[in-house]
């Protein structure tokens, strides 16, 4: 457990534990966002990229009817074995 305090201009020290376990330096910014259950989140702003790249495909595997991990591997076989040219996910 680390503890910070917030300064009378509202800043706060990030811990050298956390700074470590996040990837942090200086000049790095940190997201904070809270979960439906009310937590609240610090995580590194890089690792943003991350979530949005992650929403972008939200629904895609219900779009490709992929529902259990034979299908997945079904389409990787296919991206595997078979002339990108005449694969339908690349279609």
């Amino acid at each position: 457990m680390n503890l910070a305090k917030i300064s009378a201009n509202g800043q706060i020290t990030v811990p050298v534990e956390i700074r470590r376990l996040l990837g942090l330096k200086s000049g790095d910014k940190i997201l904070f966002f809270q979960k439906q259950d009310g937590e609240i989140v610090v995580s590194n702003a890089s690792s943003q990229a991350i979530r949005k790249a992650q929403a972008a495909f939200t629904g895609a595997a219900e779009a490709m009817n992929v529902c259990n991990e034979d299908d997945v591997q079904a389409l990787v076989d296919e991206v595997r074995y078979t002339n990108k040219e005449t694969s339908s996910i690349l279609k």
